[in-house]
């Protein structure tokens, strides 16, 4: 028994050391190469769709669910003023990309919407955000039709001086 209960207290010491390691940041830089799965300090929302790494980007799948809100969430950003940068394309059709600042990334009703929806081109996007407090940034794609997909990489939010 004392075994048991030793190890259930390491693994739960072991939780609260992964989420203690993801601090509040004031700059990201990510190129997705090196991921096999969605990081432990990001969270991916994938609704009714998929949401994954692959590739050496993140892809955000409709399968058969076509308008279902799909969210990349980062690890918390310090309160200031941004620029975001990062590629996106698609595999036809009709889609599109919003930006959040979200409080709490399990609970919708603390995502507030930072920058309207644009369409994706392909082209790389800049966006100009600003954080009001310490929040996650959520990266929401619409796909219009099954079967869609839309690719993002070379994610990159830097402070504005």
């Amino acid at each position: 028994m004392r075994k048991i209960i030793f190890a259930g207290l390491i693994a739960f010491g072991g939780l609260v050391t992964v989420n203690a390691q993801c601090k509040t940041v004031s700059a990201l830089t990510e190129n997705f190469d090196s991921w096999k799965e969605i990081s432990k300090c990001w969270t991916a929302k994938p609704g009714k769709a998929m949401l994954y790494s692959s590739e050496k980007r993140i892809v955000f799948y409709s399968m058969n669910s076509p308008r279902e809100n799909m969210y990349l969430v980062t690890p918390k950003i310090k309160a200031g003023k941004y620029t975001l940068t990062l590629d996106a394309s698609d595999n036809g059709g009709e889609t599109t990309i919003e930006l959040f600042s979200i409080n709490n990334a399990s609970d919708a009703k603390s995502y507030v919407s930072i920058a309207k929806s644009s369409k994706i081109t392909g082209a790389k996007k800049t966006f100009d955000i600003s954080l009001k407090k310490d929040s996650h940034l959520g990266v929401k794609v619409i796909l219009n039709g099954i079967h869609q997909a839309v690719y993002v990489d070379n994610f990159s939010l830097t402070p504005k001086k």
